[in-house]
């Protein structure tokens, strides 16, 4: 019997390998494919998630998740207070959520009691990630919000590719990202990029995984961009990055 049959013999567990259409939920909610592939629409916008990546929904966002054959994912509910920063927040390979999650599956717990230590779990894990290192906050300009989403999905296209294909000048794109986020283009994308791999090493990964969850090519290459903007030396970073830029 293929893997995805086998596991919707459980009917109700079959969503875990099926995925399911587009709802929403009153909690804030988190999505782990623990093998396989997903694709997961929420607002509008589509993430390809693979294996132990993890993203993270804030309440009432409306979303379908489609599983791969072979897959599976879960989708823990989290406690009100643990919020995302954004209403969509990506999380790649985080493995301090590969070990919360792992271990989430093999204790199997099923009442609200046993279910709340593990949800405790992983709220300190997401609190303990989701701090911003380097502030950045989103333009307000719907089409230029839209852009900058497609920006941190894509690190290789161009500020002038990107405006193309929303059908705008890149001079008007960058001149919106100066008047609402404080930053030009460039230095937005890689201050919100270097987040990405702090949070990644905050989750306890390391700097060569962590830079290729934020989109550098190398690891000298991110410990470049993190002296760069922090101003700690690279010598520092490659000892204990998450000492080095202070442990928050």
């Amino acid at each position: 019997m293929p893997v995805t049959s086998l596991g919707t013999v459980v009917a109700e567990n079959a969503i875990r390998f099926l995925g399911h259409d587009t709802h929403q939920h009153d909690e804030p909610h988190l999505i782990y494919v623990a093998s396989g592939t997903a694709r997961l629409t929420a607002d509008g916008e589509e993430w390809r998630l693979g294996r132990h990546e993890a993203l993270w929904l804030a309440p009432r966002v409306p979303h379908a998740l489609r599983i791969e054959p072979g897959g599976m994912a879960l989708g823990p509910f989290l406690d009100p207070a643990d919020q995302p920063r954004c209403r969509v927040q990506p999380l790649g390979v985080v493995p301090a959520i590969v070990e919360v999650m792992t271990t989430t599956l093999g204790a199997a717990p099923t009442t609200a009691e046993q279910v709340e230590p593990f949800r405790q779990a992983l709220g300190r894990v997401l609190r303990g990630i989701s701090r911003q290192y380097f502030p950045v906050v989103l333009p307000a300009h719907p089409a230029v919000r839209a852009l900058a989403r497609e920006a941190l999905r894509t690190p290789a296209e161009t500020l002038e590719q990107l405006s193309a294909r929303h059908r705008m000048s890149a001079r008007q794109v960058q001149r919106v990202f100066l008047d609402e986020t404080g930053l030009p283009f460039t230095r937005w994308r890689n201050r919100a990029r270097m987040n990405a791999a702090v949070e990644h090493l905050r989750g306890g990964g390391e700097l060569t995984a962590a830079a290729r969850a934020a989109g550098y090519a190398t690891r000298a290459g991110l410990l470049r961009a993190l002296s760069r903007e922090s101003g700690v030396p690279v010598s520092a970073l490659t000892t204990d990055a998450v000492g080095a830029l202070g442990g928050r």
